[in-house]
């Protein structure tokens, strides 16, 4: 199952918490991993409510009163074991520290470091995890206009942690004058959401929608989250490229590096011998459509490329599913592609292997060997990729 989420209306984690419920997310789901936090009771609370006329479902998050002041710091405590949430929150800590000009280990979460706001990142994490998506899509982003009040005084809106956080991603101003999208459904998005765009072709099966805390006359204040089952066919990617003759060759890991994290799918060089014989390399870029923009600056800030080629391509992709097997006590993560459902490629994440190898005092191939011996021994019948390095 795919999804798209409709951020014209700007993006919060409350409306984010009511559109998985609306979707189908039981809300015992999200009240289990909310109520699992080390701290004050918090409750979950669901209301049925219209927003422009539109059927929507409000989660509202009851809080009991408290002085508490958390850092960063406090919140990695908390999260300790909660992959997902930590990386929301580790960039919102980033994001602030940015803002502030601070370090981060210093950030006082005063807008999103409160319970309700550490309830909608666990919450909403939990629940994209029970849905088991294998890709998430969003729309171009509506961040919203005017001020709004923070801890500190009023703030221009978009927050400024909220540009801090959406580097790369697609966003508009409006719909109306107000904080469209916080702090915190814009850090959710940028963790959660793998490509930003239309919706992708799919065969629809339920949309959940959620509520924001305003019913605004010039917009349905919510946010739709659309599910369905992926339609085969190619998807349109972008192939950037370009000829380099002239850059130091030690730059180019930083400039993979910096393109992969723009949000291109992948970036390589390849060897070519061009014009009066000067050796070069070719520059070749592929990613979505909405991270072109993001792509093209990294390579004219980053290297010598005076121009660039461009090419929209079709790209046909498998299905893609992390397993997590078990080697001497060490989790390592198994990168699975499913061709109709059925796993036709297995490939132990790298990263995990060494990471395990070295607690384990033993060499990574053997670690690699036995996560692939371990896989098998649950999916006997995958066609699996060869073991390397």
């Amino acid at each position: 199952m795919i999804g798209w989420l409709d951020g014209s209306a700007g993006a919060s984690g409350d409306m984010l918490l009511g559109a998985l419920v609306d979707a189908g997310v039981p809300l015992e789901v999200l009240q289990d991993a909310v109520g699992a936090l080390p701290v004050e009771p918090v409750r979950l609370r669901v209301e049925q409510v219209e927003r422009g006329g539109l059927g929507a479902i409000r989660v509202h998050v009851d809080c009991p009163p408290t002085d508490v002041r958390r850092t960063w710091r406090d919140v990695r405590g908390l999260l300790a074991g909660q992959d997902g949430a930590l990386e929301v929150f580790a960039r919102l800590a980033a994001a602030e520290a940015a803002v502030h000009r601070v370090d981060v280990d210093d950030v006082h979460f005063h807008e999103v470091g409160a319970l309700d706001a550490l309830a909608d990142v666990v919450g909403v994490v939990a629940g994209f995890a029970h849905l088991g998506l294998s890709r998430l899509t969003a729309s171009t982003l509506s961040l919203g206009s005017g001020t709004t009040r923070g801890a500190h005084g009023p703030l221009p809106v978009p927050a400024p942690a909220v540009l801090a956080l959406l580097s790369g991603v697609p966003v508009q101003s409006g719909p109306t004058a107000h904080e469209a999208t916080t702090p915190t459904g814009a850090a959710l998005l940028a963790t959660l959401v793998d490509e930003w765009g239309p919706m992708p072709p799919l065969v629809l099966e339920r949309v959940g929608v959620g509520a924001g805390g305003r019913d605004l006359p010039e917009v349905a204040n919510a946010v739709r989250l659309v599910l369905g089952a992926p339609l085969d066919g190619p998807a349109t990617a972008v192939l950037l490229e370009t000829n380099v003759d002239d850059l130091d060759p030690r730059v180019w890991p930083g400039v993979l590096a910096a393109l992969l994290a723009a949000g291109a799918s992948d970036a390589w060089l390849t060897p070519v011998l061009m014009k009066k014989g000067r050796p070069a390399h070719t520059l070749s870029v592929l990613c979505p459509p909405a991270v072109a923009a993001a792509a093209r600056d990294v390579v004219f800030r980053s290297t010598t490329a005076l121009g660039l080629r461009e090419t929209t391509v079709a790209k046909h992709a498998l299905e893609r599913r992390d397993e997590v097997v078990v080697v001497g006590g060490q989790p390592v993560r198994v990168k699975l592609g499913l061709l109709g459902g059925e796993v036709v490629n297995a490939m132990p994440e790298w990263d995990d292997v060494a990471a395990a190898a070295a607690a384990l005092g033993r060499p990574a191939q053997e670690v690699l060997l036995d996560a692939h011996a371990a896989f098998r021994t649950h999916h006997p019948r995958t066609h699996e990729g060869p073991p390397s390095g």
